[in-house]
């Protein structure tokens, strides 16, 4: 997938630490690819609105899929679902493409990642599959329980995948959500981690779906106190609770964060990467809603031949033993600032390439206004002057 050119986070003077990769984006680590499924369809009148869809992460690629990466999960608040999750505790290992959609269409991309792996890697069929599929809730903008997304738009997600640079904002699953009261979406940005002689690259992708308004900030610029921009999804009494309209509680959505690096680690020490996607959040303004569901996935793509889980063909193969070379624990901090760094970027640009969006209901959402965000930053450089 080749994302047209896209205004960003940057392009509006909103300042960020660390250093990205040439796309900043999850794919500047080498062999992820990311493609998106988007399904817009109906007017906001029609009883079926589609504003949905399915992005997929593949962490080696098509081609590598079956191919093991260390990774393990964090849990901030567990008010939503992300399939695989006990595997991936058990073994410390993912082999399949991640997808992320919305809360009702699990179970179909869950089906479409099988029906891939069966068609095109069918010996990785032949044993079991426990594909990783997250979720954040679209039923604002989208008709969540018209049955919208289908297998195929796994499948078709799959396909699309690419290296380059990533589409933003209303695409993907990320094509109906909601973010800090604005229309939020898909973010992505990476960081540059130097290692010896080495250099590693952190990837963070977000399906941004969470926060109340009031909370939001960019680089410590409380924003979203300050806008004059409407607030529909929080303001009017849409959500229906036993029959009766009421107001959606400030906070409610969710968050997937999925962290990808070339930086070879070990299971535990992935796990330690996504316990920090929280921390790059909290920068933006979060505090943690009961009613968002908060999950991350981090894994490594070093260390190609380890971690397997192979049914075995013998009782001893001839070589037994699997080898893996780690980051020292003690050398791990500039991971975890790449992460939070990472994480903090790609909210922004999430919310900087969103579109208004008018969907089920004739519900809006409405985009963070670019000019508010360059006049807080333009304001901020004179004070830096002075």
């Amino acid at each position: 997938m080749t994302a047209a050119p896209h205004t960003r986070a940057r392009d509006l003077g909103v300042p960020f630490d660390g250093t990205p990769g040439a796309w900043n984006a999850i794919t500047d680590v080498p062999g992820v690819e990311v493609g998106y499924a988007t399904l817009i369809a109906g007017e906001p009148g029609d009883a079926h609105v589609a504003r949905t869809g399915v992005t997929a992460i593949l962490p080696r690629g098509r081609d590598g899929a079956g191919v093991p990466c260390a990774a393990g999960i964090h849990s901030l608040n567990g008010n939503g679902e992300l399939t695989g999750r006990s595997w991936i505790e058990e073994a410390g290992s993912l082999t399949l493409p991640i997808g992320i959609t919305n809360s009702h269409a699990v179970g179909a991309v869950h089906t479409g990642i099988d029906r891939w792996a069966h068609e095109t890697h069918p010996g990785l069929a032949a044993e079991w599959m426990l594909p990783v599929v997250g979720e954040t809730w679209d039923g604002y903008l989208n008709q969540i329980n018209a049955d919208h997304v289908r297998p195929e738009h796994a499948i078709l997600a799959i396909e699309s995948a690419a290296s380059g640079p990533v589409a933003e904002g209303n695409v993907g699953g990320g094509t109906g959500m909601n973010c800090y009261g604005f229309k939020g979406g898909s973010g992505t940005a990476s960081r540059i981690v130097p290692f010896g002689d080495e250099t590693h690259t952190v990837g963070v992708f977000l399906q941004a779906n969470f926060g109340s308004r009031h909370e939001l900030r960019l680089a410590g610029v409380p924003l979203g106190r300050d806008t004059a921009a409407p607030n529909p999804f929080e303001d009017l009494e849409w959500f229906v609770r036993d029959g009766e309209r009421a107001r959606v509680r400030a906070g409610s959505g969710s968050v997937i964060g999925i962290v990808v690096t070339d930086a070879p680690l070990l299971p535990g020490q992935c796990e330690a990467l996504a316990r920090r996607v929280p921390l790059g959040l909290a920068r933006t303004g979060t505090s943690g809603s009961h009613f968002s569901g908060d999950i991350f996935l981090a894994c490594s793509t070093g260390n190609a031949r380890s971690f397997t889980s192979n049914i075995p063909t013998a009782d001893l193969d001839d070589e037994p033993y699997e080898t893996a070379r780690y980051v020292p624990w003690g050398r791990i901090d500039p991971y975890f600032e790449a992460v939070v760094q990472a994480t903090e970027e790609a909210v922004a640009n999430a919310l900087v390439a969103a579109r208004d969006m008018v969907g089920r209901d004739g519900h809006a959402n409405v985009a963070l206004p670019h000019d508010e965000v360059r006049a807080a930053f333009a304001g901020r450089a004179r004070e830096s002057a002075a």
